[in-house]
């Protein structure tokens, strides 16, 4: 029973949790605006979601037990870290365009929120067919 109320809310899971990750990252291309050299980084989320989903994301090999766990070019999921292409270049190197951090910091924190919403709707459609309606 326990397995399939997971089956059930993995996809939901998933998704809020890589949408957390990706507003993490735009953050940092956002803070990161006047750093001299910085590049700003997203992910694909599609891909990610599919990839984390099916399980087929590459996974790093350690030849050691010691060794850590991922590296900076890996993002949520371990989907590979993207440079986004430069808009505007800028002379101090920065390819962080605001317009475009905002506007994908905004949409992905719209669609976090319809995420959390179907989620409570899943909920409440489960708690109705236990208590019966009451």
């Amino acid at each position: 029973m326990i397995g399939k109320l997971d089956d059930y809310f993995r996809f939901n899971e998933t998704t809020l949790n890589l949408r957390a990750q990706r507003q993490q990252l735009l953050a940092s291309n956002i803070a990161n605006a006047d750093t001299p050299n910085y590049k700003a980084r997203d992910i694909d989320f599609g891909a990610t979601l599919q990839g984390v989903l099916a399980g087929t994301l590459p996974q790093l090999n350690k030849t050691s037990a010691n060794h850590l766990n991922g590296n900076a070019d890996t993002g949520p999921g371990g989907a590979p870290l993207l440079y986004r292409g430069v808009q505007q270049g800028s002379i101090d190197g920065n390819t962080v365009d605001m317009d475009v951090e905002r506007t994908q910091f905004a949409d992905n924190a719209l669609r976090y929120e319809a995420s959390v919403t179907l989620l409570n709707s899943q909920i409440r459609s489960l708690m109705t067919a236990i208590t019966g309606g009451q």
